[in-house]
């Protein structure tokens, strides 16, 4: 098994979703999301926070990570069509990052990977 790798956020201007409010709208009904850029979602208390593409427009990347910041599972290319479905992690996370599809795939990012921001 590949050694887990340090996965760098400097590079991406984050909106945080950090309020109730936040996390229902997400990236929902926006046009685009620009290379460069991503919403992190921070929870109080670790969850199995699902994630869907109602009211999407664009496809993104889904990446689930743990209160230690380690990657526990990653949604390559969740697209607008795909809604009802909801990504769910298989355990629990404190943060979820909504990124560019493709994203995953150019950083060569996996799950045990740990990030940084």
């Amino acid at each position: 098994m590949p050694e887990s790798k340090i996965v760098s956020l400097k590079d991406i201007q984050l909106e945080i979703a950090d309020t109730p409010e936040k996390k229902v709208q997400g990236l929902s009904g926006r046009e685009e999301l620009e290379k460069g850029q991503g919403m992190l979602f921070v929870f109080d208390e670790p969850k199995k926070a699902g994630i869907w593409m109602k009211d999407m427009n664009f496809p993104i990347d889904i990446i689930w990570f743990d209160e230690k910041k380690t990657i526990v599972h990653i949604k390559e290319n969740a697209t607008p069509e795909s809604f009802p479905e909801v990504f769910i992690p298989p355990t629990l996370v404190s943060f979820v990052l909504e990124v560019p599809a493709g994203f995953a795939k150019e950083r060569g990012i996996r799950v045990g990977d740990i990030v940084q921001w």
